[in-house]
């Protein structure tokens, strides 16, 4: 069963790649649209299955590289999936579809020896993969951002580049980065609640900076999410605010590390 839901979900992917890349060249999107859609949305089905088998195997859970980069691709494919059907974005699929092939190939093995975690609770668990996800999404949306500001400042001063010219608008890469920093606080949002709910003490002292930071974090991203839907912010204002927001997530995991570590350790 596991094998032959990894092999659907890299043909799949491989056909959305195909697919895409014929889209392109040809300049039929409009008609070809409704088979990407379908065949990406087939492939993310079937990628969500594989990651039962990926994530949860018979000697525990599992947290290597490969295991994560499945995720996590998974998690930008699905944003994707839900995105392509307001905003076309063939260019972003066909360069997503053939690495989530690779991550699912790669997945069937774990890297660098790392063996799976047997003496862990499913909640914890569930707190590590959301919490893994979170960061990476939002990590994602940072460089988005950083991505979003170059581009404002090349039109500002009217030299466009060429991959510019390849991308799809400018709004509709605002909406991608929207779209990355909604989905990453709402996972980052069910990272706190399990991390409530299963881990023992969160302001314990050597968890208090992590979930303070965290929490702030949590609240600009709410705040970043508020002013653009109530009052449409975007452009800069945008940037600045994932920005702020990101460097406190960061400080909330290598802070934490720094002060527990070197500031504050403990003898």
């Amino acid at each position: 069963m596991a094998a032959f839901a990894h092999w659907t979900a890299i043909a799949l992917y491989l056909a959305t790649t195909v697919v895409a890349a014929v889209s392109l060249s040809r300049q039929s999107q409009a008609r070809l649209q409704p088979l990407l859609t379908a065949l990406f949305a087939c492939a993310v089905a079937a990628h969500a299955i594989t990651l039962r088998f990926v994530l949860l195997t018979d000697n525990g859970f599992r947290f290597d590289l490969s295991a994560m980069l499945s995720l996590i691709t998974w998690a930008v494919a699905l944003l994707l999936l839900f995105l392509s059907l307001k905003h076309r974005l063939t260019l972003l699929v066909l360069a997503l579809a053939p690495l989530a092939a690779l991550s699912e190939m790669a997945a069937v093995h774990a890297w660098g020896g790392v063996s799976p975690q047997a003496d862990i609770s499913p909640g914890i668990a569930a707190h590590a993969l959301l919490s893994i996800s979170a960061y990476s999404l939002l990590t994602l949306a940072t460089l988005q951002a950083i991505y979003l500001y170059w581009l404002n400042q090349q039109l500002h001063n009217h030299r466009p580049s060429g991959i510019s010219r390849l991308l799809p608008p400018l709004q509709t890469m605002e909406s991608l980065l929207f779209g990355l920093v909604a989905f990453g606080q709402l996972l980052l949002t069910a990272s706190l609640v399990t991390g409530a709910l299963f881990v023992d003490d969160l302001f314990a002292q050597h968890l208090v900076h992590k979930t303070t930071l965290s929490i702030l974090a949590w609240i600009l991203y709410s705040i970043l999410l508020w002013g653009h839907w109530k009052n449409g912010w975007r452009g800069n204002t945008a940037v600045r605010w994932t920005l702020s927001a990101f460097a406190v997530l960061m400080l909330a995991f290598f802070g934490s590390k720094l002060a527990l570590e070197v500031i504050f350790p403990r003898g």
